[in-house]
């Protein structure tokens, strides 16, 4: 459980000129249009309170994502929304900042309600909350999920709450025992399409049940299921907006690359990738629990720093290792899918499926954790024989072109300490190599 510590004083408060004095590590890494192509709106223009701006702009966020521009005004102005964009392009603030808008603090009741699907998503999600809401006199935010101990959940909701983020069991559990929603108006669910699973639907509807009729729903997603739409009739506004910015699925900046081999080679091809590539930190999924354990002990004994994390481990060990990962004390996680929904680690550089994904969603989600916030990054999937007729399935679905891998990957494609104008060449060249590639097939066919 993650909970704020309330308002810090700070000498910003005293300064008209905040922004003078704010001084946040300036990311200058090349971005792409992901999350450049805006209509160059400012954080500003959003009429939002001076406290909220400080922590937005002393978190390094220079102007608002195309997903931001499009939906933090519609949901200022009390519209429901759902909203498609792709991992990785600010879709957690864009909920997150008109939440803390219009939280009233003097208030001691929880006031906005955002439900998630998973543990590691939910504390991701408040340590986000806090640091945005961090100026903001008297803000308490309170992070619940499954494996901690219920009392202490309790024993928090005795005291004033205002922002509640968590996964849909527990807070259905509490709800049940010591969590009021009947004066929350503003309810997000993030990864709504796991959230609109048939394992989980039932639940987040008993808890959207329990809010006012009047309350204000937003949904936020990379994909979103065909029963959307009878969620989106049954609980949502008739004037509901819809915010699509998905003309293309995958991220502008991760290259994605395929290695067709044996079974048996996956750990060598593994290491030689680890010995060519510069990798700043790597995710590499496995598609069970115990291939994940095993692969991070052979990966240790080859040398390389690693950790591994899956949904089987107890609460206590995730939550050290996903922060350990985080602040960079190891270069490489094994995870199971546990990882693949809304994780947002900026020094990510290079995703690898060590085995295949079963489906497209999956697919998405896993290259997503490269790339992020229009950043460039790398996806590497081994495909072995098993997985030929589903690497097609899935290539077909999204409409897109997965490359055989080359000898030599092109650093400017994936690592940092290259110029827009550097990345942008590497780029053309590769389009260059691929063009010339078709056309010579294309001769040997004729031939």
């Amino acid at each position: 459980m993650e909970v704020s510590n309330g308002y810090q004083k700070s000498t910003l408060n005293s300064v008209d000129n905040f922004k003078d004095i704010i001084q946040p590590k300036k990311d200058l890494r090349p971005k792409t249009k992901d999350v450049t192509n805006t209509k160059g709106t400012k954080f500003e223009d959003f009429n939002l309170k001076r406290e909220l701006l400080m922590g937005i702009y002393e978190k390094g966020y220079e102007f608002p994502s195309p997903v931001q521009e499009e939906t933090i005004p519609l949901i200022l102005n009390n519209e429901d929304v759902l909203a498609r964009a792709k991992n990785g392009t600010g879709k957690t603030a864009s909920f997150l900042i008109p939440a803390l808008q219009m939280v009233d603090t003097s208030q001691p009741h929880i006031q906005a309600l955002i439900i998630v699907p998973t543990r590691e998503l939910a504390r991701q999600v408040s340590y986000e909350c806090i640091n945005l809401g961090k100026h903001i006199s008297g803000l308490q935010v309170m992070s619940t999920i499954g494996g901690t101990r219920h009392k202490d959940d309790i024993l928090r909701l005795m005291k004033p709450v205002h922002i509640v983020i968590g996964t849909p069991g527990r807070l259905l559990d509490l709800s049940s025992k010591a969590m009021d929603l009947s004066k929350c108006y503003y309810v997000a669910m993030d990864e709504a399409d796991k959230l609109l699973s048939d394992d989980l639907e039932k639940t987040c509807i008993n808890l959207i049940q329990q809010t006012p009729k009047e309350r204000q729903i937003m949904l936020f997603s990379a994909t979103f299921p065909v029963n959307v739409n009878g969620f989106k009739d049954k609980y949502m506004k008739k004037s509901t907006q819809i915010v699509n910015l998905m003309d293309e699925l995958t991220l502008v900046g991760v290259t994605q690359y395929y290695a067709y081999l044996e079974e048996k080679r996956k750990v060598q091809c593994l290491n030689t990738l680890f010995k060519k590539l510069n990798i700043n930190q790597s995710i590499i999924f496995c598609n069970t629990v115990s291939r994940v354990e095993l692969l991070a002990q052979t990966i240790t004994r080859l040398g390389y720093s690693c950790y591994f994390i899956h949904a089987q481990m107890d609460q206590e060990q995730r939550n050290r290792v996903f922060h350990d990962f985080r602040n960079g004390a190891c270069r490489n996680l094994v995870s199971s899918d546990l990882c693949t929904r809304g994780i947002d680690i900026q020094a990510v550089n290079v995703v690898i499926n060590f085995d295949f994904p079963k489906t497209s969603e999956t697919y998405l989600h896993r290259i997503g954790r490269s790339g992020r916030f229009g950043h460039y990054g790398i996806a590497i999937n081994f495909v072995t024989e098993n997985d030929k007729q589903n690497f097609i399935k899935i290539e077909k679905k999204l409409g897109i072109e997965i490359k055989c891998i080359p000898n030599e990957i092109d650093p400017r494609l994936y690592a940092s300490g290259y110029t827009m104008e550097e990345v942008e060449a590497a780029i053309q060249e590769e389009k260059e190599r691929d063009k010339k590639k078709k056309e010579l097939l294309l001769e040997q066919k004729k031939n």
